[in-house]
């Protein structure tokens, strides 16, 4: 007998990478081994040097076949076995075991937009629907599309173990949301990963595009983020850690360093307006949804909890997010003693 191995990679493409995927038979028992793929035709390899290797980092059921078929996320690597240039989980990694007694959680809101052609999904052909406004968390025909294929997109992700943890319709015709987390730094962004290639398959059956596009539609619509809510366990305890993480990330270089990272075309959607902190100036306030990172009204409250980076684009890398936040967040606490 024999199973599916779907292999999951993430490409060299720029500025932003697409993923990978592609199908190995193995004999029932066989756990899914390293194998290689032509880099050549990813942006990983030039033609004269083109092998690169997949080594698997994480498997889930596949519930797109089913069975006992599997979906395989992996590394990629050179043929010595030192990580790709393109590798960024390989960047994560010692960041996540420097600072792993501080316990970081993450649960990134991964908004993005469904495409019919060169339309969003509800946008009349040779015009606009109505202004924003009715649509977020909306319900009826008139204020939602694309629902079939999100409540496929759902079932598929707890079929395959993820955490996934809500979903909902966003501010655009055809924008929607979906929330991965709480869970560390590596498990969240391996789950998020996953999770859009479970999205870009499942909008692939229904003949829609699901694009991450951090400003879909020009005009007065709001952009597609990856708001990004992370804590430690001095956070989750003490409210001067909040604040400590929330200073640390408006001091000196730190947010042209983080701020460049968080996703290509991000002066698009991060412009001062549409619920948007300006991409060139740093703020964090209460309830503060205009402001670079909120401080949730609730940990105010409780004087414990988490913050949330609003900054991050859809179509952000999470291994690369969740490794500037911990490193500059982490470092801070520990130099402050809040760990």
């Amino acid at each position: 007998m024999t199973y599916k191995a779907e292999y999951i990679w993430i490409d060299g493409t720029e500025p932003t990478a697409l993923l990978r995927s592609k199908t190995k038979v193995l004999a029932d028992g066989v756990e899914p081994p390293v194998w290689g793929f032509d880099g050549s035709s990813t942006n990983q390899a030039v033609g004269h040097s083109s092998d690169r290797v997949l080594r698997p980092v994480f498997t889930c059921p596949d519930p797109i076949r089913g069975g006992d078929n599997v979906l395989v996320l992996c590394e990629v690597e050179e043929i010595d076995g030192a990580p790709h240039v393109s590798n960024t989980r390989a960047l994560l990694r010692p960041i996540a075991e420097q600072y792993a007694d501080q316990e970081s959680w993450f649960g990134i809101e991964q908004e993005y937009t469904f495409f019919k052609g060169s339309r969003p999904l509800g946008f009349p052909e040779g015009g606009f629907p109505a202004p924003q406004g009715h649509y977020y968390c909306g319900v009826g025909a008139e204020a939602v599309f694309g629902r079939e294929i999100v409540e496929v997109h759902l079932d598929r992700c707890i079929a395959a173990g993820l955490k996934i943890s809500g979903i909902n319709a966003e501010v655009m015709p055809g924008q929607w949301e979906f929330q991965i987390g709480p869970a560390g730094p590596i498990e969240v962004s391996d789950h998020m990963w996953v999770a859009r290639y479970l999205l870009y398959r499942t909008a692939e059956e229904f003949g829609v595009e699901a694009t991450l596009d951090p400003k879909p539609a020009r005009g007065d619509w709001n952009g597609a983020g990856a708001h990004t809510n992370f804590s430690t366990k001095a956070m989750r305890e003490s409210y001067e850690a909040i604040i400590t993480a929330c200073e640390a990330l408006g001091e000196g270089d730190k947010p042209m360093e983080h701020v460049t990272q968080y996703g290509a075309d991000i002066e698009l959607r991060l412009t001062g307006h549409h619920e948007t902190a300006p991409w060139n100036k740093y703020s964090y306030g209460v309830s503060h949804r205009g402001a670079s990172v909120r401080i949730p009204w609730q940990v105010e409250v409780d004087k414990k909890g988490y913050i949330e980076d609003r900054r991050p684009n859809a179509n952000v890398d999470p291994y690369v997010v969740t490794r500037l936040l911990v490193n500059t967040c982490c470092a801070a606490l520990e130099k402050a003693g809040q760990v």
